[in-house]
């Protein structure tokens, strides 16, 4: 069977999992970079939702990393099934953690003008790190798709 872009053991794997801790980790940086963050919820959801898919992209790199270099198959129907199970979960979290913090920007910008009232806030940053987010989930979507279509592949 020949393996697609984007699974497992893979270059392609290995650089959509760096893209999403890549993106994680710019959205967590930009957002705990502004100002006023810590006093609405959606954006402390949003910096641990970003913080458990770093952990998960970081683990799944180092387990393609390792495949790699000692040319090893993970197309195991088992780690197949474990790898989609954890993409949607964090791809779950990572939607609702960008969703929400979306929304709540556009109460602030929009709806209450508090970003014109409360000069606290670092408005400019907050739609930066949201933008980081849902890049970051776009790549786990493409991950979980790719796993579940070789889970029932095999």
């Amino acid at each position: 069977m020949k393996k697609p872009f984007g699974s497992p053991g893979k270059a392609s794997g290995l650089i959509l999992r760096i893209g999403q801790c890549l993106f994680s980790t710019a959205s967590i940086g930009v957002m705990t970079s502004a100002s006023g963050f810590f006093t609405v919820t959606a954006f402390c959801y949003l910096i641990a939702s970003m913080g458990l898919q770093v952990l998960w992209s970081f683990g799944l790199a180092c387990l393609d990393i390792h495949a790699l270099r000692f040319n090893k198959e993970l197309h195991n129907h088992v780690i197949m099934s474990l790898f989609v199970v954890g993409d949607w979960v964090v791809a779950t979290l990572s939607l609702a953690a960008a969703c929400s913090s979306a929304g709540v920007m556009v109460l602030f910008t929009k709806d209450t003008e508090m970003c014109k009232t409360y000069t606290k806030f670092s408005c400019n940053l907050f739609p930066i790190s949201i933008a980081f987010a849902f890049v970051s989930w776009f790549l786990v979507a493409i991950s979980s798709y790719v796993m579940f279509w070789l889970v029932a592949s095999i």
